[in-house]
């Protein structure tokens, strides 16, 4: 059942068929807002404050929905997106005339800690793009998922969602629908066009190919569109055969992805693109990576640093992963 049919309360049902009709918002997107908005009726109800939802609605009491979220340990990533989700929804109930005041304007996002995303270093990497088996649908299939996000440094829902049509093997490009709908070309190495010519050889003499959806390109046993769910679950068992942590995600192969190529020149600008990020202080954090790791080899490798690598304490530099013994 989707997000819209489990939401009751015309307003938020109007505003999520809005975020994903009008503003082509992603499946995801809109269905943690609808969880926000519905998590949010439901503290009003519980604390009887609800009244005339939206337009009764004041900044004390999403501060208290606030603080009810606190006491409960959630992130402050999380209440951040919940507060912008507020923002969103009053913002579209202002332009409906269902409201006369937007209550979550006043509301200050928590501070959030910007965290340095993990990422492996080349020769982990390597381990883990030849732990699949070539020879079968699901090795051969297996192998071009893992080339292909850390080759085109894709989201694992821009993954799954690829069809035949988004492919360019000949140019060596994929046609992206990122965030938002948002489309974007990539380039693809070699390697990675190499693995996904593999695979779609085996799809295309699979026993059961009258049975796949003709759209999808990457299928699970039934023949249906993978999931992002069963990429996780795929990618952490190929990271536990090649002895690498066991919280890899696809994200992390996406954040690979950008600090290998910003680690060997690539202009920032470039891996912004790359990436599909709207805004360049998103990819900036890339930067933080880098700056470690330059500092890490000027102390190993200049002869008047008067630093020694003990000294940097590598570990506080650069994320975990890359410290990690190679």
């Amino acid at each position: 059942m989707s997000t819209l049919s489990r939401i009751n309360h015309v307003d938020i049902t109007a505003f999520l068929d809005y975020l994903a009709r009008e503003r082509n918002m992603s499946e995801h997107t809109v269905r943690n807002y609808g969880v926000d908005l519905a998590q949010f009726l439901s503290h009003l109800s519980e604390n009887d404050q609800a009244g005339e939802f939206p337009e009764d609605v004041t900044h004390v009491m999403i501060r208290s929905f606030m603080a009810d979220l606190g006491e409960k340990g959630v992130s402050r990533q999380t209440v951040a997106r919940k507060i912008a989700a507020l923002r969103s929804f009053y913002k579209y109930m202002l332009r409906q005339g269902r409201v006369t005041v937007n209550p979550a304007r006043v509301v200050h996002t928590p501070k959030l800690e910007k965290k340095i995303p993990a990422f492996l270093t080349v020769a982990m990497m390597e381990r883990l793009l030849a732990a699949p088996e070539g020879g079968t649908f699901t090795g051969s299939r297996d192998k071009a998922i893992l080339e292909l996000i850390y080759s085109a440094g894709l989201r694992s829902f821009e993954l799954v969602g690829l069809d035949h049509a988004d492919i360019d093997l000949e140019r060596r490009v994929l046609r992206l629908k990122g965030k938002g709908m948002k489309e974007r070309i990539n380039p693809v190495g070699r390697y990675a066009i190499a693995a996904l010519e593999d695979y779609l050889r085996q799809k295309a003499t699979h026993h059961d190919r009258d049975r796949f959806d003709p759209q999808a390109v990457f299928l699970n046993f039934r023949g249906q569109r993978l999931t992002t769910r069963s990429v996780r679950r795929m990618l952490s068992h190929y990271a536990s055969l090649a002895g690498l942590p066991a919280d890899v995600s696809p994200h992390t192969l996406r954040h690979s992805f950008a600090t290998h190529l910003l680690q060997r020149g690539a202009d920032l600008r470039v891996v912004q693109e790359l990436l599909g990020h709207e805004n360049i202080s998103t990819t900036q954090i890339y930067t933080h990576i880098t700056a470690a790791e330059m500092q890490r080899i000027y102390a190993e490798s200049h002869p008047r640093a008067e630093t020694s690598i003990v000294e940097l304490a590598t570990e506080e530099l650069i994320p975990e992963f890359a410290v990690k013994t190679a």
